[in-house]
């Protein structure tokens, strides 16, 4: 078998596809399946490429993809039962979910990763709270209203993860709103984007009390206040 030489990547600015860290320490050591594999990373390129908030592929989004079907299996209709294969293996491992609507008299099959969003979506759908988009790429429209904490975090963090999700949530229980946007502000001011950071400024003020009218002060001093002592911790050096 002739092996097609990789040419390297090109110079300059390239668009990069967000993994979440624990593919790499939980599942990548456990997938031994190549197929599997290829089908999980095709869903993570294809869903970072969508602007919908809920988003999901349907089945047909892999067929019609003749470049990713034919890397599964040269032979056509080897490549339908590998796809289908390699579905069943992520469905069961817990990394995809599965879920068929019915829509113009015909079942579609549509694919979400198991994340916080992709988890209410597919509840939404059990409970009958979607209705047809009109919209042949992303057929589906939801009347989910997304926690304001979770886009704050994805805007200005990265993907949600099962783990941070939680962790998320239980400070919305916690802080004011107000206080979760601002302590999200001095993170991106200050360029320290975890949410380590960010919860240690909100137990601060939980704990101290929140002087808005000193915190409101735009000064050289007051924003070293939140790279200095027990928050430099954060800062990479």
């Amino acid at each position: 078998m002739t092996v097609k030489k990789f040419p390297g990547f090109p110079e300059g600015k390239v668009r990069l596809t967000p993994i979440p860290a624990q593919f790499f320490t939980e599942l990548l050591p456990q997938i031994d399946d190549h197929r599997e594999l290829k089908v999980l990373l095709y869903v993570f390129w294809r869903l970072d490429r969508m602007e919908s908030p809920f988003r999901y592929l349907k089945h047909s989004d892999f067929y019609e993809d003749e470049g990713f079907m034919g890397g599964l299996e040269p032979n056509p209709k080897k490549s339908e039962k590998t796809l289908h294969d390699a579905l069943e293996k992520c469905i069961h491992r817990g990394t995809l979910l599965a879920t068929c609507v019915e829509l113009d008299g015909s079942p579609i099959n549509l694919y979400f990763l198991n994340s916080p969003k992709g988890r209410a979506a597919v509840e939404a759908i059990e409970r009958g709270e979607w209705k047809p988009s009109g919209d042949i790429q992303a057929p589906l429209e939801f009347s989910l209203e997304e926690s304001p904490i979770y886009q704050l975090y994805e805007e200005n963090i990265g993907p949600l993860t099962p783990l941070i999700a939680e962790k998320l949530k239980d400070a919305e229980d916690t802080y004011p709103q107000q206080w979760i946007t601002e302590a999200f502000q001095i993170a991106v001011e200050n360029n320290i984007r975890r949410w380590s950071y960010i919860n240690a400024i909100l137990s601060r003020w939980q704990e101290e009390g929140r002087d808005e009218r000193k915190d409101r002060r735009d000064t050289e001093k007051d924003r070293r206040r939140y790279v200095e002592g027990e928050f430099s911790d954060f800062i990479e050096h």
